[in-house]
């Protein structure tokens, strides 16, 4: 109490409001620094457990409340400096507090959903983390909603009346339809890509109808990123895809090998056996899937070379290592083929004479004709 009263008496007893901000202010930093310490110290203990939400909640809080705090804390002393100096602007601080703490609360929910988003993809936080497609889906409609929410609580606290926005954004909503059509087209369309799934992020894809080869990067609510095979973006709008065919090669559960290989004609007699060898050959390929169809027959006989046809499938989908197991599946074959002294037929053409034909080496003689 007396060094209480030799403060009063040293800032005088009309300027005591001085110290009472000073010590608010004081306050607000020691707090803030607290919250910061404690919060660090929270998210160190959060990324050592396997739990995506602590972290996730942590790591959006740390910002957020230390804004909060210096919010009230400087709104408070505003506040009490006003109302000392009778400043009109003592009732602005009261709304612009609530407003600021819903912007603060607005981004603590975005930022926990954004981190939310990370956590339930991350494979170090579930054996089986979510789709990516249904988890951006989620986070957006939840974003949405939260900053729509945050728009109409800060128009109710200026003042105005939410059930007037409601019918004014209703009637408002007609004339965007109409106006926007392509717009909403976009938008419901890439409502049916998350709900329908015919592709997801990272999916290769391609339509027959169109010329849209490649991976998907992002869906968004108006336009599909797709990166082409020639590292070129390629920007889709979303109402496309309901009216294209389209194919997605990333959930083949086998590729198949399909070729023909043919043999000269004159092996004819060793054709059986090639066939048996290489049938037994596929049907012991660690590679190949023994419950698809498998089939080694003669087909055709050509122009060149009596065909027969290998048609199989493979367990991997990956397109690399399938082709590395086609070669050698193929190599093999032509290894097959060569051990029962037989040879692969190219293309040939025999000309048959009627008549031998007779050569002249000898020089004509001066004079006579050749």
């Amino acid at each position: 109490m007396d060094i209480a009263n030799r403060l009063v008496t040293w800032v005088g007893e009309g300027n005591y409001w001085i110290v009472q901000v000073f010590a608010i202010v004081l306050l607000t930093l020691l707090a803030a620094m607290l919250a910061k310490v404690s919060l660090d110290r929270l998210l160190l203990k959060a990324e050592q457990t396997h739990n995506l939400w602590d972290d996730a909640f942590v790591g959006a809080a740390r910002r957020p409340l230390r804004w909060l705090i210096w919010l009230i804390g400087l709104t408070l002393a505003a506040q009490m400096a006003a109302e000392v100096s009778e400043n009109q602007l003592a009732q602005l601080i009261q709304p612009l507090r609530k407003i600021g703490v819903v912007g603060l609360l607005t981004w603590f929910l975005v930022r926990l959903i954004r981190h939310s988003e990370d956590n339930l993809m991350d494979p170090q936080f579930s054996e089986k983390p979510m789709d990516a497609t249904t988890v951006k889906a989620i986070g957006k409609l939840l974003r949405m909603s939260v900053l729509i929410t945050a728009v109409l609580v800060v128009l109710q606290s200026m003042g105005y009346s939410i059930s007037g926005v409601l019918a004014f954004g209703g009637i408002g909503g007609i004339a965007v339809g109409f106006a926007a059509k392509d717009l909403l087209a976009n938008f419901f369309g890439g409502l049916m890509i998350y709900l329908d799934r015919p592709f997801s992020v990272g999916d290769w894809i391609r339509s027959p109808d169109k010329e849209i080869e490649g991976t998907v990067e992002d869906i968004g609510w108006r336009l599909t990123r797709i990166r082409t095979f020639d590292k070129r973006p390629l920007y889709i709008p979303n109402s496309t895809f309901a009216h294209i065919s389209l194919e997605n090669p990333s959930r083949m559960s086998n590729r198949r090998i399909y070729e023909t290989i043919g043999v000269r004609y004159e092996d004819s007699g060793k054709l059986p056996e090639i066939i048996e060898a290489v049938k037994a050959y596929l049907r012991n390929h660690p590679e190949i899937d023994q419950r698809q169809t498998l089939i080694v027959n003669f087909n055709s006989f050509a122009a060149c070379s009596l065909d027969f046809f290998i048609y199989t499938f493979t367990k991997t989908t990956d397109w690399i290592r399938f082709h590395e197991i086609k070669q050698e599946i193929l190599l093999d074959i032509l290894g097959i083929i060569e051990r029962h002294g037989a040879e692969c037929a190219f293309p040939t053409s025999t000309v048959h004479m009627p008549d031998p034909i007779a050569l002249h080496t000898s020089a004509p003689v001066m004079g006579e004709q050749p």
